[in-house]
């Protein structure tokens, strides 16, 4: 489609640029002598300039680095900064709990907990929640629930889903049809197919293959795939999911710490699900760390009436700091007044505004990419039709054009999540931000077309 030789000098353009105009940030890094890789997490070497920007401060959604440049950021932190960067009563509350009611850490409850308990039943359905301090952490305590009240050992996952970094979960499909690990897994306590089966996103057959081995306790699945593209469920998938695990006699786990882009109540509400278990973290407390898993009535009545369970202290969730008063203060402004029905509404349309000028795009200029929307969230991929499974979305990466276009893209001023080619949109992203995108995204087509 285009020249891979000149997509190279492009790049290489560009990185010239991006060294130009960012010489603190380069600075900054190359002093970064006591960090692991030089970042405080290694995934902040997902850099397509040659080293990260550094951040100086944000609002809303924008971001500013040291070297004073100014981005339209539609990474949001990956569903993080899904409220926006720092919106005021996200702040309020924070700003009251640390200077006026003091104790960010007590191991002790607040009232606001069971506001935000009851604002997420309404939203997802779960008739009782618990708090970590990570969805990660969620996803671990969901795992040993499920175990301890089934009896059974394995977990089902889908290839190339995202539960954070639990291990179970770093498992894909084979060339034989069967589990491996993961490309990459980085020191797994065991293989991974003594823990875990794997079924592709969108194939019944492939599940209820792997179901029918009567060792799976749970299936834990993100409603739609968000982290290597997002990949949507086909019609009657995942209500064929529901009642495979019902035949099988095994829970059903969603994770919604991504998927919650598509409304108020997530796809739990919008698409009717019905989980045993719900875990969600990242955009409810409007960018301090938290998650929280729910259980539906009848679960979490199984799981009290085991006397033999320690719930209370040596099989409690963990984390001195889990459900502490700040963390729990934030999630409460940030549902009650920012992630409200009313905001979501935009943020939909404006991600369906986005979604439709990169399909002109891509029409335009007669390219074999496509583009997915879940809410307020939509990401292209660089294949036509998009992906249905992980697999197929996983082999349709193209990591130089991926960086090329990600650098291309920054060096004028829109920062796109760096993992994957995601916009997100917060209540105040406006539809001229999305046209900024599309104008810088339409040049970086021109340049690879030779067009420009």
């Amino acid at each position: 489609m285009f020249d891979r030789n000149r997509l190279a000098k492009l790049h290489a353009e560009e990185q010239a640029i991006f060294l130009e105009n960012n010489p603190k940030s380069k600075a900054a890094y190359e002093a970064a002598d006591n960090l692991f890789g030089r970042v405080p997490m290694t995934w902040m070497n997902k850099k397509a300039g040659g080293f990260p920007l550094y951040f100086d401060k944000a609002v809303g959604n924008r971001i500013w680095d040291i070297d004073g440049h100014e981005y339209i950021d539609f990474a949001l932190g990956d569903t993080g900064a899904m409220a926006g960067h720092s919106h005021p009563v996200v702040v309020d509350a924070i700003v009251n709990r640390v200077k006026t009611d003091g104790g960010m850490t007590t191991m002790l409850p607040t009232e606001d907990a069971q506001w935000v308990a009851k604002n997420l039943t309404e939203r997802f359905g779960m008739a009782k929640w618990s708090f970590s301090l990570t969805a990660t952490d969620a996803n671990r305590w969901a795992i040993r629930l499920v175990r301890a009240i089934t009896g059974k050992p394995k977990i089902l996952f889908n290839a190339y889903c995202y539960h954070g970094s639990v291990d179970e979960a770093l498992i894909v499909v084979g060339p034989d049809g069967e589990g491996m690990s993961r490309p990459g897994n980085v020191g797994s306590p065991v293989d991974v197919t003594e823990t875990s089966r794997v079924a592709e996103f969108n194939d019944l057959e492939g599940l209820e293959r792997q179901l029918k081995n009567g060792d799976v306790a749970a299936v834990l699945m993100e409603p739609a795939l968000t982290n290597i593209g997002i990949v949507l469920p086909e019609p009657g998938y995942l209500e064929g999911v529901r009642e495979l695990t019902k035949k099988y006699d095994a829970l059903l786990i969603i994770d919604e710490t991504h998927t919650f882009s598509a409304g108020w109540g997530g796809m739990t509400m919008r698409d009717h699900l019905e989980p045993d278990v719900f875990v969600i973290g990242k955009a409810i407390a409007g960018g301090i760390p938290t998650g929280t898993y729910g259980l539906s009535e009848e679960f979490a009545k199984r799981v009290l009436e085991r006397t033999d369970l320690d719930l209370v202290d040596m099989g409690g969730v963990g984390g001195t700091l889990a459900g502490n008063p700040l963390s729990v203060a934030a999630m409460r402004a940030t549902l009650e007044q920012v992630l409200t029905k009313e905001n979501f509404e935009p943020m939909i349309d404006l991600a369906t505004y986005f979604t439709a000028g990169v399909n002109e795009l891509f029409e335009k200029y007669d390219l074999p990419w496509s583009i997915n929307q879940l809410g307020a969230r939509a990401e292209y991929r660089f294949a036509k039709p998009y992906p249905i499974t992980g697999t197929a979305a996983f082999e349709s990466a193209d990591a130089e054009l991926e960086d090329f276009l990600h650098l291309y893209l920054a060096n004028r001023g829109v920062l796109l999540t760096p993992f994957h080619n995601m916009a997100l949109m917060c209540p105040s992203t406006t539809k001229q931000d999305v046209d900024q995108h599309h104008r810088v995204f339409e040049s970086g087509i021109q340049s690879l077309l030779s067009l420009d």
